[in-house]
């Protein structure tokens, strides 16, 4: 498959077994990532590897987080969670270490961030891997941040669940790129997604 074939065949999943990559495959991706427009060169992307035994004490750590957020969590809402997150082959910890005291503004320091990720699954998928990103509210949490090592003014991405793919995946549905594309004529733009 040549690269614009990957490009266009990567959707997200969480349907995930073993394996996950390997730490050379896994390096690989990391270095992909690094590719990614960095203004600067402030260096902001941190990925902590989350396998084996070490995936339940994250669980409880990200359940721990969400009844912070919100001591009335639904039971099934925790129990989905700890599932998660224990049970993906890989997770990646996404960081960002970032220099609010910096001429480069943090939300570029953020989209440096956000590239790298973007890098980083095309890459995973290049290799025959899924993977998907995820958020929520436990990645908006200073003290599960500071927990795992990205105390503020460093934040949480996310987190990347990583492994094989169950079954071969299909193509979501994605608008006709010609609907977010729009010559520029001097006035304010028009795109044809906007107008429904």
């Amino acid at each position: 498959m040549n690269a614009m074939d990957q490009l266009l065949s990567r959707v997200s999943t969480d349907r995930l077994h073993e394996p996950a990559p390997t730490a050379a495959q896994l390096e690989q991706c990391v270095a992909a990532a690094l590719r990614a427009p960095d203004h600067g060169y402030l260096r902001p992307w941190r990925y902590g590897v989350v396998t084996g035994e070490a995936r339940a004490q994250l669980a409880e750590r990200v359940v721990a987080s969400l009844l912070r957020v919100d001591p009335a969590a639904p039971q099934a809402a925790q129990d989905k969670r700890r599932q998660r997150f224990s049970t993906m082959p890989m997770t990646l910890v996404l960081g960002m270490r970032l220099r609010p005291d910096h001429k480069i503004p943090v939300w570029e320091q953020e989209m440096t961030v956000a590239a790298g990720v973007m890098n980083l699954l095309n890459a995973l998928h290049a290799q025959g891997f899924g993977a998907i990103w995820v958020s929520g509210p436990p990645a908006q949490d200073p003290v599960l941040a500071a927990e795992l090592g990205f105390a503020a003014p460093d934040r949480l991405a996310g987190f990347v669940f990583v492994g094989t793919p169950e079954t071969p995946l299909p193509a979501h549905p994605r608008p006709d790129a010609t609907s977010v594309m729009a010559d520029w004529q001097g006035g304010p733009l028009s795109f044809a997604a906007d107008r429904g």
